[in-house]
């Protein structure tokens, strides 16, 4: 099962992580092949298929898979054990439990995996331009912190997500960055009139720095540009689809 994989989080000891791609999977149609979103149209038997992959890729059974029922928030809750089919409303997972496999779903939005691998502590975020601006990424190294893992050896990669490039926004979107600080218009370039282009990782980068997190890279691939492998929402609605799958990135103490 092909994966993209962060080298900074690959190098530490008893950490494993994945960025699927959308191979190896079951499902067909717009949601060929590795669709794990249950909250798509697709066949509930293909996403649950699609999920166990997944986990075994991990060496785990599904209901060790943890992720939650995304919400664009900061959200972020802890787990201490396998959540099976429970899924919380939130945006991000973290734990220091070796049996549980932190999970977040994304179709463009950016998948943020972390890891202290000396405390033993991992998380991973949701984090669209909506999570990413009212804090998800702060919430998430705030959670690990509590269980023991310190900002200054955290080590995190920015998975697949939209780039710039392909991420055109209208004045009114960058005008909601700007109101929260105007140091945020450097994610900002120039597009069509009226339109600017929205630097969606690299703000995510700026967002772990400010909590504390310097070891940090993006793993630099754009879902929206590359359809065959990767799923994206924006692709998507620009061809007319009536749905996308959904994509996951996770982590896990190996």
């Amino acid at each position: 099962m092909p994966v993209v994989q962060s080298s900074l989080l690959a190098a530490l000891p008893g950490v494993r992580h994945a960025f699927f791609t959308r191979q190896g999977g079951v499902s067909g149609g717009v949601y060929d092949s590795l669709n794990v979103g249950r909250g798509s149209s697709d066949a509930a038997a293909d996403v649950e298929e699609n999920r166990r992959r997944a986990a075994g890729w991990f060496g785990v059974m599904p209901d060790a898979l943890n992720t939650c029922y995304q919400i664009h928030s900061a959200r972020t809750h802890t787990a201490e054990a396998p959540w099976g089919r429970y899924r919380p409303e939130g945006d991000a997972v973290v734990t220091a439990q070796r049996s549980v496999v932190c999970g977040a779903l994304h179709a463009d939005c950016a998948p943020v995996l972390i890891a202290d691998a000396e405390a033993g502590v991992v998380g991973a975020a949701h984090a669209g331009w909506k999570g990413a601006l009212t804090g998800v990424v702060a919430e998430t190294v705030a959670a690990m912190t509590r269980l023991g893992a310190d900002p200054a050896r955290m080590v995190a990669a920015v998975g697949p997500c939209i780039a710039s490039e392909s991420y055109e926004v209208g004045e009114e979107f960058e005008a909601r960055f700007l109101a929260d600080s105007e140091d945020h218009r450097r994610w900002f370039s120039p597009g069509a009139p009226g339109k600017r282009q929205f630097d969606l990782p690299g703000f995510v980068l700026s967002r772990l720095a400010e909590a504390g997190v310097d070891q940090a890279e993006w793993v630099g691939c754009d879902t929206c540009a590359d359809g065959d492998r990767f799923y994206s929402n924006r692709r998507a609605f620009h061809r007319g689809e009536a749905d996308y799958g959904r994509l996951l990135s996770a982590i896990m103490l190996a």
